[in-house]
């Protein structure tokens, strides 16, 4: 039978990964800084590998432990939601918000939490998809919100802010069980032609991409190809390509790479928000203003908190 992840780990690790200190993770939790340690031991010896490092200099983590985050963030986000689905009143209000899967994974995981903790009665229910077709289906009132990436400058939607955009490749040593490369095997960013890792067609960063090598005249072809953020940072760090990603997805276990490299230099994109017609119920509403002041002002990570207030319909 397969070991099971349990979540109390899993939250332990991830309080330590973002806290960069067990002492901290533990003040976060209400636990003992050494109850928070031996989680981290007891997911280590579930999971086979060392998720962290641990020296004078303090907590840092290991490999295994990158790859192992983003999963970790999506398992509790996932736990969350169920039980907050479970859990709800009968005459819970809600709010349907529709995003790429890269910004569900990496950018609202903190909003939903601190709006989640101000407004513990209102139901967030995220849908993924490519930011142009969210934009047509909530053109059709399918979706209450929509956080999308648009070209910058361009019409529709709400900015929030404006984000750079880079070209990614693995790390110069792969991580386990990756195999090293063979001696005098090209990097992938020097084989010809380019190997990419793509969201599917319709993803606007693709769109950036594929147009930029086309204007240096750099041939590629498509490697791999998924709408899950986990599996093209898998891909990329597996060396079955490079792809180009928005700085506020890009896993510190990847490269950045450019001109450099021979790369061209990659346009910035727009964070935009949808709104659906017509007037927004309040809790719609303020979970739009959350938006806005957690990614908007790039306070992800940073202590704060959304204000309290009443969140009827």
């Amino acid at each position: 039978m397969p070991a099971n992840l349990d979540t109390d780990l899993l939250r332990a690790f991830v309080a330590v990964a973002d806290s960069a200190s067990f002492t901290r993770a533990g003040e976060r939790l209400g636990r003992t800084q050494a109850a928070v340690s031996q989680q981290v031991r007891r997911l280590e010896d579930t999971v086979g590998k060392r998720v962290f490092e641990r020296d004078t200099r303090g907590v840092r983590m290991t490999r295994d432990g990158e790859v192992l985050l983003a999963y970790a963030r999506r398992m509790l986000t996932l736990n969350d939601e169920v039980l907050a689905l479970m859990q709800r009143s009968p005459t819970v209000a809600s709010v349907r918000i529709g995003t790429p899967d890269d910004y569900a994974t990496m950018l609202l995981p903190e909003v939903l939490a601190r709006f989640n903790a101000a407004y513990p009665d209102v139901m967030v229910e995220v849908v993924c998809d490519n930011s142009p077709d969210l934009v047509t289906e909530i053109e059709k009132g399918r979706y209450d919100l929509a956080l999308v990436t648009r070209k910058a400058g361009e019409a529709g939607g709400e900015l929030v802010r404006q984000e750079p955009v880079s070209w990614v490749a693995p790390p110069p040593l792969p991580m386990p069980p990756y195999p090293s490369p063979s001696p005098g095997q090209r990097p992938v960013e020097g084989l010809d032609p380019l190997p990419l890792a793509l969201f599917p067609k319709g993803c606007v960063v693709r769109d950036l991409a594929v147009a930029a090598l086309d204007g240096i005249g750099r041939d590629w072809r498509v490697a791999f190809t998924s709408k899950s953020v986990v599996a093209v940072h898998g891909a990329v760090m597996g060396g079955l390509g490079v792809t180009a990603m928005e700085a506020c997805t890009i896993p510190p276990s990847l490269r950045r790479i450019g001109a450099a490299e021979g790369f061209p230099d990659l346009p910035d994109v727009d964070i935009a928000l949808h709104r659906a017609r017509g007037t927004a119920p309040k809790p719609v509403r303020l979970l739009a203003d959350a938006i806005h002041d957690l990614v908007g002002r790039q306070m992800l990570g940073r202590r704060g908190s959304v204000t309290a207030g009443e969140a009827g319909a």
